[in-house]
């Protein structure tokens, strides 16, 4: 054990691990404000405008077109299978939006659950190397000259905390991130839910129409039709 800290102390195996650790975290904040902010995003609320209006005047197919044309946006891909399921009943519909939902939801919370993962371990990959440090230090200092104890162990606490510097230095701006990632997440989860819920109700919307008894109720209506002339010959 007391070969493998000093190694790692010699080595600066902990900044190299932290370093790491930092270089992986910034990869992923790039990679999801790429994809949360610009490759995901969309005016939802202008997008969904339209394709109600193709849904109330009745152009279903050009409403899939206009979907698919946009498939690399979540509220779009959405919204085109639950248009695709629009000549099922409405249980059908509903189950549409769920089916579509579980599809999209993957690629929203892509990679998040690691920036928070790098923010935990790299903090305490600080505290190992401070932790590491204080030790080598503190042995150190039990066998050298008394004159230079205090010198040594002022250098090894100042290393040791170092390690604990440059842990905290990537793990906040990584959570700070990772926060506003998360509420943008949030946010895009949210404009699908509401807009969904736009269409599934203009597509059950055109299942209902006026009330007329001849449509209802045909067979009864033709039966007293057939009665009318008995009464009068009677």
């Amino acid at each position: 054990m007391d070969t493998l800290m000093k190694f790692a102390v010699d080595n600066y195996l902990i900044d190299a691990v932290i370093g790491v650790l930092g270089l992986f975290g910034c990869a992923l904040i790039i990679e999801r404000i790429k994809a949360l902010y610009f490759t995901y995003s969309m005016d939802a609320d202008g997008f969904m405008a339209k394709v109600i209006k193709m849904v109330e005047g009745d152009h279903i197919d050009e409403a899939i077109t206009f979907c698919a044309a946009n498939a690399n946006k979540p509220m779009a891909h959405v919204a085109k299978r639950v248009l695709e399921r629009s000549d099922r009943d409405d249980h059908a519909i509903d189950q549409s939006l769920d089916i579509a939902a579980a599809e999209v939801a993957p690629g929203l919370g892509r990679n998040l659950g690691y920036l928070q993962m790098v923010s935990n371990v790299v903090t305490l990959v600080g505290l190992l190397g401070t932790v590491v440090g204080l030790i080598m230090s503190f042995k150190a200092v039990s066998f050298a000259d008394p004159a230079q104890k205090q010198t040594l162990l002022a250098d090894g606490i100042s290393l040791a905390m170092h390690a604990t510097a440059a842990g905290l230095l990537v793990a906040i701006p990584v959570m700070v991130f990772y926060s506003f990632l998360h509420a943008r997440q949030g946010k895009l989860f949210g404009e699908i839910d509401r807009n969904a819920a736009k269409l599934i109700e203009a597509l059950k919307g055109r299942h209902h129409g006026a009330f007329h008894a001849s449509v209802a109720y045909p067979a009864a209506v033709s039966a007293d039709k057939k009665r009318a002339p008995v009464g009068k010959a009677v």
